[in-house]
């Protein structure tokens, strides 16, 4: 949770976990006043940090999917990265509206060379015309059982054909959800999904969890606790 002193408490997701150096970061996407706020940080800038909470993602070695959307790609760099570490071995989808919205390409081409890297644009304007679950679905209908577990972060919309897909052919997939969270620690309930918490019981959720749920990708929490759709 980061909190920007006079402004609010926003829920963040680290795009680097620094094992070594001991330096971690976060990437923020200009969308509100928080996050404007962020964006006008200076060096020396002081700001608070509660966290880390919730549950992450499990590491699963072999061959696995990894598919992101937007700003979701950034919570799934650290993923990466450590699959990498325990000799795994990742194709990476990442998608966004336009060239100019795409996060990370170099970093994750960098890691598993451009062959392991699918580029999807829903304008066209790199990579490959469409949408990252599009991609995903010709992908598994080609050579769908290799694969011993999809990941994914990004729009619910796309989670949820994530899911359908991981269930239709079979393969378990790890969704990272985003909700409006307030506290972060389990208390207020403004991220609750049929009963789960996603600050506590979350993000991370397994497909055979999220195939049980009613409320996950047609209808979400506003601010003041309103359930409206998706």
């Amino acid at each position: 949770m980061v909190w920007v002193p006079g402004v609010d408490e926003v829920p963040m997701s680290l795009s680097y976990i620094g094992w070594k150096r001991k330096i971690s970061a976060i990437t923020v996407k200009n969308v509100g006043e928080t996050t404007k706020t962020i964006h006008q940080f200076k060096k020396g800038t002081k700001f608070g940090l509660r966290g880390p909470y919730g549950k992450g993602f499990k590491i699963v070695s072999g061959e696995v999917l990894i598919v992101g959307g937007g700003v979701g790609v950034t919570s799934l760099y650290p993923l990466l990265l450590k699959l990498r570490k325990f000799k795994g071995k990742p194709t990476s989808i990442l998608g966004a509206k336009t060239k100019k919205e795409l996060l990370f390409v170099h970093e994750v081409e960098k890691i598993l060379g451009k062959k392991s890297v699918l580029i999807v644009t829903e304008d066209g304007s790199m990579g490959i015309k469409g949408l990252a679950s599009d991609v995903l679905a010709e992908i598994l209908d080609k050579k769908g059982c290799k694969y011993r577990q999809i990941y994914a972060c990004g729009p619910e919309p796309m989670l949820k054909k994530v899911l359908d897909l991981s269930l239709k052919h079979k393969i378990p997939a790890q969704l990272s959800l985003e909700r409006y969270i307030k506290c972060g620690v389990g208390l207020c309930g403004s991220c609750m999904v049929d009963g789960f918490r996603i600050c506590k019981d979350g993000p991370v959720f397994s497909s055979k969890i999220l195939a049980k749920l009613k409320e996950f990708g047609f209808v979400k929490r506003e601010s003041s606790g309103k359930i409206v759709k998706i």
